[in-house]
């Protein structure tokens, strides 16, 4: 071959791959569609949609929405880029059955090239659940319900039902801050904790928002704000754990602040520390646990307006710190 022809072979190699790459990309759409029907064969549109999330993400373009048509069980998924996975509550209720799966949802967002500025995840309206089989005996098999490794931006997870998971409903390890909302959603009946925020490193910052949510029935705890951590849950129902709300701190420091929430039937209603800790407490109910209040060590701040009595073994076990005009809530209507 020609010396000279060898850089235009090279050049027209190079923009035949542009070409490629552009076109795939346009091929992608902003909207894409699953049914229980479809085939992942398909384009994923509306009138040929594919059969799982998995086989509509790849022709889903960067912070997309991928929409269920119907009921249906469209498998796990791992994300890898920012996304809306939407179970359209209403025409259907978007299911996947992880069973003997490491988790429902990994979130795991490794787009460096620019292309991906927002790095934020939304999962709305689905059922996501782990119950499978051992032999003949009905069983948890998958692990996680949701599983959030790298995403610096923010992860929605609203109107969902996580359940029936061994190990935990939600659970945030991110290496990387950032935030995660949790809104009027249901984890239950998971072997560990419902939701843990559980930063890799104590000095990565995630904070997180429960706001509407209900944590019932977990093996563990309802929720652990771990080292890192900067949780705040309101307006919830924990009820039926081991432990209800829980912000511990094997290295750095965590912070819990718990606004109108329900804490009931659990072994412990309320669990600071280990380690350097801060819960704050204002206008709940903490009653009927075994213990309501259990201070191990670092700090519960309560503000005069929370029900804390008719708990089994103690109201408080340690001492609480007053903040406003109430020096104690023991016995408080």
């Amino acid at each position: 071959m020609s010396k000279l022809l060898r850089p235009a072979l090279r050049i027209f190699v190079v923009l035949c791959f542009t070409f490629a790459v552009s076109a795939l990309a346009q091929a992608q759409a902003v909207r894409t569609w699953v049914s229980g029907v479809g085939d992942d064969l398909n384009p994923c549109s509306r009138t040929a949609p594919c059969k799982t999330w998995a086989g509509a993400i790849s022709k889903t373009f960067i912070n997309g929405e991928i929409d269920a048509l119907d009921e249906g069980g469209f498998g796990t998924l791992t994300i890898t880029k920012s996304i809306a996975i939407e179970g359209t509550f209403g025409s259907g209720f978007g299911s996947t059955l992880a069973s003997g799966a490491s988790a429902g949802f990994i979130i795991n967002l490794t787009d460096n090239s620019g292309n991906d500025p927002l790095k934020t995840v939304r999962l709305r309206n689905l059922s996501i659940n782990g119950a499978g089989q051992s032999g003949s005996i009905g069983t948890r098999t998958g692990v996680n319900g949701v599983r959030i490794i790298l995403a610096t931006g923010a992860v929605y997870v609203e109107n969902c039902l996580i359940t029936d998971f061994s190990n935990r409903g939600i659970t945030d390890e991110r290496t990387t801050g950032g935030k995660l909302y949790v809104m009027d959603s249901t984890i239950r009946n998971c072997g560990q904790s419902g939701v843990v925020i559980f930063p890799t490193s104590g000095s990565t910052q995630i904070s997180a928002s429960l706001d509407r949510v209900r944590l019932l029935g977990n093996g563990s705890s309802g929720l652990v704000a771990d080292s890192g951590s900067r949780v705040s849950i309101s307006n919830s129902i924990v009820n039926g754990n081991v432990n209800g709300v829980v912000a511990e701190s094997p290295t750095g420091t965590s912070e819990l602040n718990v606004y109108n929430c329900i804490v009931n039937h659990n072994t412990t209603g309320v669990l600071a520390g280990p380690g350097s800790v801060v819960i704050r407490l204002a206008d709940n109910s903490v009653q009927n646990n075994g213990t309501g209040v259990n201070v191990t060590s670092g700090i519960v701040i309560t503000y005069g307006t929370n029900r804390i009595n008719g708990n089994t073994s103690a109201d408080v076990a340690g001492a609480l710190t007053a903040a406003g005009a109430a020096s104690s809530e023991l016995g408080t209507k």
